[in-house]
């Protein structure tokens, strides 16, 4: 696991000075984070590489993970979907049943932190514990137009904790208490992120048979259709009738996402008769992600909601072209034509990776781009940074902080 001073090449000594006088103002407060699933997703990754970091700079900090069964899970799945604005039907006994796992958890999961940082809609009714300390809500989700019935339904938890964080300024919504806007981020130190020899990127390729004969286009997500990966694949099969050209589409499933094997044998059923086509369930194995997006030619993310996506992010850190959604928290990664390029549909996403597969001089100069901008703002020793001081925030009184 890195220390904060292998990040000094990278981000500078001031950084990391500035991040060490930080934690020396937290020594006395014990921070507890809490969420749904140890593995599987951007919260869980972010999380695994922060908590040792924050450790090691004196906060003292624990990380808990709720219980819930699979019936449980459906609910929240369906309340991601509808907080995202996608068209759910509710009962009354969905309600219940979230309500039943929540009193379990309160009953089972001490909350013992100074500060308590409750991540996603999952583990929010623990706030019913809440005692003399600080509570903190931590919106991962985009929530710019969130299905009514469940947002108000969830508004009864979100205005008994002390602040919320939202990840883009669009998420934000009319609350009575406090808000903070931090974006996600990524460790470039992590197996996922750090630079590997060609030999390990062709091992990789050569497991998968996937052979490198021509462009290949990749995108890693969870099997989740808010990703839209069958929309992936008619993109690419409207560029591969004119550019000789491979698919990657890879990616695993979460614990708190039962919708995952559907999906992906819907996948599987679409791209069956393309041998261009390649579908890949991953184990979690940062190392091979990193692999396989450090082979692509073009990394695409053509999510139809987004609460940030990391997978931008990672590919821009290794300098690739990214072609993206214009939604959620994409738009803050990529700049239109200058740090990568956003679409609105299949065609347009089509229309853009032909556009780069026909002008890779273009395309690397994105790439390029991107990585200066990803390092200059979405490193996780600026994530580190946005935290301690949002900790130290909860302590004197501010209205909305912009960190």
């Amino acid at each position: 696991m890195p220390k904060i001073d292998d990040y000094i090449p990278i981000v500078g000594r001031s950084v990391s000075d500035e991040l060490k006088l930080l934690g020396e103002k937290l020594t006395s407060r014990v921070v507890q984070h809490i969420n749904s699933t140890p593995v599987g997703g951007g919260v869980a990754e972010i999380l695994n590489r922060m908590v040792p970091l924050l450790r090691e700079l004196g906060v003292d900090t624990r990380w808990d993970v709720i219980k819930g069964g699979e019936q449980f899970f459906e609910v929240t799945k369906k309340f991601h979907n509808a907080l995202h604005g996608r068209k759910e039907e509710f009962t009354q006994h969905d309600f219940d049943i979230f309500m039943e796992t929540s009193r379990k958890n309160i009953e089972e999961v001490s909350t013992y932190g100074d500060i308590v940082f409750v991540h996603d809609p999952q583990p929010i009714a623990l706030i019913e514990k809440r005692a003399n300390n600080k509570w903190l809500w931590r919106c991962h989700i985009d929530v710019s137009n969130p299905d009514k019935t469940v947002w108000n339904f969830l508004m009864n938890f979100i205005v008994r904790y002390d602040s919320a964080v939202f990840s883009s300024p669009s998420f934000s919504q009319k609350l009575s208490i406090r808000q903070f806007l931090i974006a996600p981020s990524i460790d470039p130190l992590s197996d996922k992120n750090r630079e590997l020899p060609q030999e390990d990127i062709d091992a990789v390729l050569k497991k998968y048979s996937i052979p490198k004969d021509k462009p290949i286009i990749t995108q890693i997500s969870r099997f989740d259709r808010l990703k839209d990966p069958l929309g992936v694949v008619e993109s690419f099969q409207k560029v591969s009738r004119y550019i000789d050209c491979r698919l990657i589409l890879a990616g695993g499933t979460a614990v708190d996402d039962p919708e995952g094997m559907q999906v992906l044998a819907e996948v599987q059923e679409k791209a069956k008769k393309d041998n261009n086509i390649h579908i890949l369930l991953l184990p979690q194995n940062d190392f091979e992600v990193n692999a396989l997006q450090r082979a692509s030619t073009i990394i695409m993310q053509k999510s139809l909601k987004e609460g940030f996506g990391l997978t931008v992010a990672e590919a821009l850190w290794k300098a690739k072209p990214v072609v993206a959604s214009n939604v959620g928290g994409i738009p803050l990664q990529i700049k239109h034509k200058y740090s990568g390029l956003l679409c609105h549909s299949v065609d347009g996403a089509a229309f853009a990776l032909k556009q780069l597969l026909n002008s890779p001089k273009y395309a690397q100069k994105l790439g390029e781009n991107g990585r200066e901008h990803i390092k200059n703002n979405f490193l996780l020793t600026r994530h580190l940074r946005d935290y301690m001081l949002l900790f130290l925030s909860l302590y004197h009184a501010e209205d909305v902080v912009y960190l």
